[in-house]
This record gives structure tokens, sequence and C-alpha cells, in this order.
């Protein structure tokens, strides 16, 4: 009869095929590339009456029709997947989405909009108190470390962006559809691009040349076997694309 020893010997070579498919699956889920479909919220009551917004506030009704077109657009991919912003108008726009994708819905305060001052919030954006504070905050240079009152600053901004770049890179599927909001998606993105790199100055320059719209799509790639690149393996594939009617 043959030893322990002898039948573990033959069957080794199999041993060995088994641990390296094993292996070699493993890598395939961990380095395949992932794709980000990152969504601003649709159209909301105070954006169409221009009044800087807090947590609160639901979709216009544009911004309803708005989303719908967003979620049969993302249908047609194999999304499988949404991360959102738990303010009300992203929750609002995750749910209509997921009418047409029908896959779980996780909330992350990683991407709520930036924390406004709460000098401006509930106020009209042509208020004369609110013009000069939002110019300094948004379109004039300064600082990284400026801080106006209360509001979540640029090195705040810059370092949540960066925990959110994180937090993506470790989802292991393959398609994500991520709602968001429109001040951190342009930092999420030029944060992508620039890293360590990014300071206040920068971040002004590509916010006022990049408009990101209620409803628009970015589309961003993650590739992690370019981890070492100087993007960490991160890709723009669009940036704002909007749906016609």
């Amino acid at each position: 009869m043959p030893s322990l020893s002898i039948i573990l010997t033959a069957f080794e070579p199999l041993f060995i095929a088994l641990f390296l498919i094993s292996v070699g699956f493993i890598l395939s889920i961990l380095l395949r590339p992932r794709r980000f479909y990152l969504v601003r919220h649709g159209e909301t009551i105070l954006n169409a009456e221009h009044i800087r917004q807090g947590p609160d506030g639901g979709l216009s009704e544009n911004g309803k029709h708005q989303t719908e077109r967003v979620g049969r657009y993302l249908a047609r991919f194999p999304i499988k997947r949404i991360i959102a912003s738990p303010y009300e108008r992203t929750r609002e726009t995750a749910d209509i989405i997921n009418q047409y994708l029908k896959v779980p819905i996780i909330y992350s305060a990683l991407f709520e909009e930036r924390r406004n001052p709460s000098e401006i919030v509930g106020k009209p954006a042509d208020d004369p108190e609110v013009v000069p504070i939002v110019d300094q905050i948004d379109r004039a240079y300064h600082d990284d470390a400026y801080r106006f009152s209360d509001e979540e600053n640029f090195e705040d901004l810059k370092k949540r962006a960066r925990r959110a770049l994180a937090y993506l890179s470790y989802q292991h599927k393959r398609d994500v559809c991520v709602v968001t909001h429109s001040i951190f998606l342009k930092m999420f993105v030029a944060y992508l691009l620039y890293r360590k790199r990014l300071h206040a100055a920068d971040y002004v320059k590509l916010s006022f040349f990049n408009a990101s719209d209620n409803a628009g799509i970015t589309i961003c790639e993650f590739h992690p076997w370019k981890i070492f690149s100087a993007t960490r393996g991160w890709e723009v594939i669009r940036y704002n694309e909007t749906l016609g009617e």
C-alpha cells in the first residue's frame, strides 16, 4: 500500500497548480480596473433660487427630470453599487437613479458638500453680505490655511478628498456610481490629478474654469497596477458630461 508521503508527492503538482490558480484569481480581482461614475445631484429648489445651501433641501421638478435622465443613461453600464452623500438632495438623487440600477446604496460623509460658513447658509447668492465672502473663499487667491469663520477650508477639503480617493480605491466592484456635490467634486478631481502638489491657488483656477453642473457626470478610473504613477493609478476619462432631453 503506498505511503502517505508517496501519495502527497504524487499530488504535489496538482496542489501547486490549484494554489497558482487561486493566487491568479485573487490578483485578477485586486488588480482589475475600477470605473466610477461621479454624479452631481440634480437641481434643487434652492439651486433654482440661487440660495446658498446647507445639508437640507430637496430636488426641484427639473432636478428630478435631470436625475431620471442620468438613471436611464447609467442603466446601460454594469454598475453594482451606489455610494452617496447623506444630504437630502443626494439621497433623493441616488434613489431616483436606483429606480433604474436597482443596486445597494451606501451613504458616506466623505462625499458631502463642503460646509459653508454659517453666515451665508440660507441666503441668496447676490446678497451684499454673501458676495464678498464667496469671492474671498472661492474666487480669490489665499493661503491654504485661510479660513473665514466656521467653514470647511481648503486644507480640510483636500484631506477629505484624499480619504475619499483611498476609500474608492478599496472598492472591489468594477463599476460604481458616486452621488456627490459641486465643490467637493471639483476638489476630488483636482486632488486626483495633483495630489500633494495641489495648493489653494491652483484649486481656485481649476474650479473657476471647470464647471460642475447639476446632474453632470464625471467618469474616473482606478488602475491598481499603475499605483506608482503620478496620479497613483487614477485617470479622468470624462468631466461634467451633461445629458439633453
